[in-house]
């Protein structure tokens, strides 16, 4: 166990150098992401001008939504691991990994977190200036129980993320090029992950079948529950077994695709 955590460890700090590089980068993606929570309160301010209340929330709750969906999503998203999977694979550079002790999924997992420990701290810079300019608006609730259920569910959050995102990178072994795919995924995900409007806007029964899928955990169930939108801990406590059940889901099938497109893989190149 102790050999297995120094060795992803090293992969961990490797990921951790590699993503400082390029620090500035992810700093910059931040601020001009300012533009976007500036267009948020826009587009919603006019909506609630009319309305007190949109589905039972204010205007400084639904903003405070928004602004822990941004948040979350430095913290949690595979920005772009599908692609970098991709291209070890169509180089040949995944062949090291096959000639080693070491398993694929758990190397790229560690880089994963990695860079998201990075983009994670980067996203706090722009909050110091959002924060104060939108303190009057913004809502959270006070109860302590929100962290103790939130932090697994962000965590659980940040495997399927990455999952999705290491599925898409292995069918590379089938295609050529994923792009489409990974684009596809990218729209199903902002419409069903609560990124382009909190999800409990949506009709009952749209809703209700939403809360089996996989988007609804990737961002939307860990922001709804620090933000308040879940109030029922029953409820919460559900949707962490379908967030678990999702998580071993992944785990099974992404092992599946990696063993049958070994199968399909020439060696050549790395």
């Amino acid at each position: 166990m102790f050999v297995a955590l120094n060795k992803y460890g090293h992969a961990f700090l490797l990921g951790l150098q590699s993503n400082l590089v390029y620090r500035f980068n992810f700093a910059v993606r931040g601020f001009f992401s300012l533009f976007h929570l500036a267009v948020v309160f826009i587009l919603w301010g006019a909506a609630f001008a009319g309305a007190p209340s949109i589905g039972g929330f204010s205007f400084g709750q639904t903003l405070t939504y928004f602004l822990v969906m941004l948040v979350m999503q430095f913290f949690v998203g595979a920005f772009n691991e599908d692609y970098q999977i991709s291209e070890e694979i169509r180089n040949g550079l995944i062949n090291q990994f096959l000639l080693k002790p070491i398993n694929y999924f758990l190397y790229r997992f560690s880089i994963f977190l990695a860079a998201r420990l990075v983009t994670g701290v980067l996203i706090l810079l722009p909050l110091l200036i959002a924060v104060p300019l939108l303190r009057n608006y913004l809502v959270l609730p006070h109860d302590w129980w929100r962290l103790a259920l939130g932090v697994p569910a962000m965590a659980l959050s940040a495997i399927i993320q990455f999952s999705i995102a290491y599925c898409f990178g292995l069918l590379t072994f089938w295609f050529l090029e994923i792009q489409g795919f990974v684009i596809l995924s990218m729209a199903v995900e902002s419409l069903l992950g609560g990124q382009m409007f909190p999800l409990d806007l949506l009709p009952a029964g749209v809703f209700r079948v939403a809360q089996f899928l996989p988007f609804y955990y990737q961002t939307y169930f860990p922001v709804a529950i620090f933000t308040g939108r879940l109030n029922d801990i029953g409820l919460i406590w559900q949707g962490l077994g379908i967030q678990l059940a999702w998580v071993l889901i992944f785990l099974v099938f992404n092992q599946l695709l990696w063993v049958r497109g070994l199968r399909r893989h020439t060696a050549v190149g790395g």
